[in-house]
């Protein structure tokens, strides 16, 4: 008995052994692929915009309600939900990869012999009856030793994968929070335009009255009163178009917030919202934790550094271990009689893969393509990450010295008007001089508005490009 013993303990040993095996070498994600800061900026401040929560970025609570109805709401984040929890019930049943299988079973049978074949005559001689019945009640175990870590990378791979689901959400909510603010800002500067047209159009009308009595007067000829007709009707059809614009960006804020279309709330004007000062965009080297995308494609290549370990394990023999016990008997009186019905069953096996090995072979040299092809995914999306925030960088500055240059120009044309307009009502000055001056004043006005919009956009770009939108 003692010997038994100690022949059952050295297989486990051997087991345990076998078991801390690793059959592949993972491959990390390469260091070389970020590069130590972003274009045109010096700085090694580890800080970044990103760090912000999207409530700490955003501070309009207008606009913070639109956000939070479109994180909500919004039915391809619901959907991104249901993945990760899917993703979840996967990685709990990877889990139990190494727990032993354990099922109970229990049947009864009873048989009818024939008369005239060999078991029927010996029952019917032996046991004077014409049909056999079985009874079994047993438990079977199962096991496969996990010698060559398959089972381990199984577990590697789905926790990859549910890693990956969240982080395909947190990507989808950076860039859904960025299109509810780009929307926000688009409709506060339409409102800021509508504004424009409407002050221009009055201000088309009073000098559309002087041209009207001059006219009557015999100062100026009709030419002057239909140039100074359709200025006016430039405002005026600004107007409508404008308003049908402010009602498709409120149906477009709807569907992204997961509501039908209605007017959005907005307490606040384009003016009176202010861009960010110097905004930090830290090392490149932070992009792999806090941007979504990149840290899923460095999740990627762990996923395939699993894959490649379980198909290279595929290659090696496999140990299953299988016991079965229980109480059987060919009478139902006696079933549970004990210990005259106890029956008991210990086995081993080990599998070599044969005929199919070359199958096998040529599955694990294409998990290894698809794991190089993971390497180059992850350099990729890197190479977009830094482009992106070099992009919003140079955005950010250069929009901002456009908008001081219009609204320089902007100041300049409000002058203007008004000295023409004094200057005409004292005869210094043409019909024609005024509509020139009213007319370059509402297109500064209208491309500062934009301007403005414009760079508001780029910083949402700058938060977004570094990760920040998730948190």
């Amino acid at each position: 008995m003692k010997k038994n013993i100690n022949k059952y303990i050295a297989v486990l040993v051997l087991i345990t052994t076998f078991t801390a095996c690793k059959v592949s070498k993972d491959v990390e994600a390469p260091k070389d692929a970020l590069p130590e800061s972003f274009r045109n900026t010096a700085s090694q401040d580890t800080t970044s915009i990103a760090d912000l929560s999207w409530k700490e970025f955003f501070t309009e609570p207008s606009l913070q309600k639109l956000i939070d109805s479109a994180i909500v709401r919004n039915n391809d984040l619901l959907i991104a939900q249901k993945n990760i929890e899917a993703a979840q019930w996967q990685l709990t049943q990877s889990k139990w990869g190494n727990v032993p299988k354990l099922d109970f079973q229990a049947t009864a049978t009873s048989t009818r012999l024939s008369d005239n074949s060999l078991n029927g005559l010996s029952t019917n001689t032996f046991l004077r009856r014409k049909h056999i019945e079985d009874y079994n009640a047993a438990l079977n175990l199962s096991w496969e030793a996990d010698i060559w870590g398959k089972i381990r990378s199984r577990k590697k791979n789905a926790l990859a994968e549910y890693l990956q689901s969240e982080e395909a959400k947190k990507a989808l909510q950076t860039t859904i929070v960025a299109n509810v603010s780009n929307g926000f800002y688009n409709l506060l500067m339409l409102d800021a335009q509508l504004e424009i047209a409407r002050k221009n159009l009055a201000l088309n009308d009073s000098t559309l009255f002087v041209i009207n009595l001059q006219f009557e007067s015999g100062q100026v000829t009709s030419l002057a009163k239909q140039q100074a007709e359709a200025q006016q009707s430039v405002a005026a059809q600004l107007i409508p178009e404008l308003e049908q614009a402010i009602a498709l960006q409120e149906n477009a804020l709807s569907v992204i917030t997961g509501s039908f279309p209605s007017a959005k709330e907005r307490n606040t004007t384009l003016e009176t919202i202010a861009l960010k000062e110097n905004p930090s965009a830290g090392i490149p080297s932070a992009l792999v934790s806090r941007r979504p995308d990149v840290k899923n494609a460095e999740l990627a290549l762990q996923a395939a550094n699993a894959k490649v370990g379980i198909a290279k394990a595929s290659l090696y023999p496999s140990l299953n271990i299988t016991a079965a016990g229980g109480l059987t008997s060919f009478k139902s009186s006696n079933w549970f009689n004990t210990p005259a019905s106890l029956f008991g069953m210990v086995a081993g096996s080990i599998a070599q893969p044969l005929l199919n090995g070359r199958s096998l072979k040529a599955q694990y040299e294409i998990s290894k393509i698809e794991r190089e092809k993971t390497v180059l995914s992850f350099r990729q999306a890197v190479l977009v990450a830094v482009g992106e925030v070099s992009d919003a960088l140079v955005k950010v500055e250069k929009l901002k010295e456009q908008q001081s240059i219009a609204a320089g120009r902007v100041a300049t044309l409000q002058k203007a008007v008004k000295n023409a307009d004094m200057l005409f009502k004292s005869g210094m000055a043409t019909y024609l001089e005024v509509i020139v001056a009213q007319g370059n004043l509402l297109q500064s006005e209208l491309e500062l508005a934009t301007l403005k919009r414009t760079s508001l956009d780029a910083d949402v770009e700058l938060y977004r490009s570094l990760g920040g939108g998730w948190k």
